[in-house]
């Protein structure tokens, strides 16, 4: 029997708290580490993350792309990452934004979310701008095989605001009615479901009336902290009474901590605290 993905996100927050970091091999942390902007420097860069963070946050967050830039030598880096951080007992978030329809769209989904797939990880990250229907192959096959799906809500970037607050004949915005699928999907289960919403820690505020509620029913994915300028008195505000599925993601904020491991293992612990008192209050 596969434990669904939210449950276990569910256990993993109560044992190591509410924190997300990513995994963000950008040229500049690179070159703040010492390390060439290359593959080897990226798989030092990684490494060292790795192994400061994978046993003491609740997930870890590789951002795709920046293993892709280099290439086929840099996703075997990427899909080493996600298997050492697995074992050392972190979830992996893959950091994808894929959407797209029908085959192409079940493609991208046999790549990321069965056990055996080639770049495995308990869960990815989606978009639902094709409509959310075009999202039914990564739905369906993270269903199968109990892994979970963050869909694109209420993002932290202000260029978003235009698409996702536009009002649809049902007098939703985009953004409400992304949530009512959602919550759609994750009907009945328990803790919670393994269908997330990502809803940016930088939004000043609901729009109840279009129908934006974040009571989802599953676990709620939250960038924007720190070097995009949201802060843990955001958390709290956003996300009160939802606090045990709330997923604060900080990136920047740690990584430039490194590569030091004490260094890296205590920003995270600093993000993790302040996440924590914050949803507490």
């Amino acid at each position: 029997m596969i434990t669904p993905f939210g449950a276990r996100l569910a256990a993993a927050l109560d044992r190591r708290g509410p924190l997300c970091v990513g995994i963000d091999p950008h040229p500049s942390l690179l070159r703040a580490w010492g390390l060439d902007d290359d593959v080897d420097g990226l798989a030092r860069f990684a490494e060292t993350a790795v192994a400061a963070l994978a046993g003491e946050v609740a997930v870890l967050k590789p951002q795709s792309a920046f293993f892709e830039r280099h290439g086929a030598p840099g996703i075997a880096v990427l899909a080493a990452t996600v298997v050492a951080s697995r074992a050392a007992g972190a979830l992996v978030l893959l950091d994808a934004k894929r959407g797209d329809i029908g085959s192409t769209a079940q493609a991208y989904a046999d790549a990321y979310l069965p056990a055996d797939g080639p770049l495995a990880a308990d869960a990815i990250t989606v978009s639902p701008y094709l409509g959310f229907g075009s999202l039914r192959p990564f739905l369906d096959t993270a269903r199968t095989y109990g892994a979970g799906v963050f869909v694109l809500a209420l993002t932290s970037n202000p260029e978003g605001t235009v698409v996702q607050r536009a009002r649809t004949e049902s007098g939703r915005s985009v953004a409400g009615e992304v949530l009512a699928g959602i919550a759609a999907e994750n009907t009945g289960a328990v803790p919670y479901g393994s269908v997330g919403a990502v809803v940016g820690a930088t939004l000043p505020g609901l729009d109840r009336g279009a129908g934006e509620d974040l009571d989802v029913g599953g676990p709620l994915l939250v960038p924007g902290i720190g070097a995009q300028g949201g802060t843990a008195a955001d958390v709290g505000r956003l996300f009160a009474g939802l606090a045990d599925r709330v997923l604060p993601s900080v990136s920047r904020d740690v990584l430039g901590a490194g590569p030091d491991l004490a260094g890296l293992r205590a920003a995270a612990e600093r993000h993790r605290d302040s996440m924590a008192a914050a949803l507490a209050s």
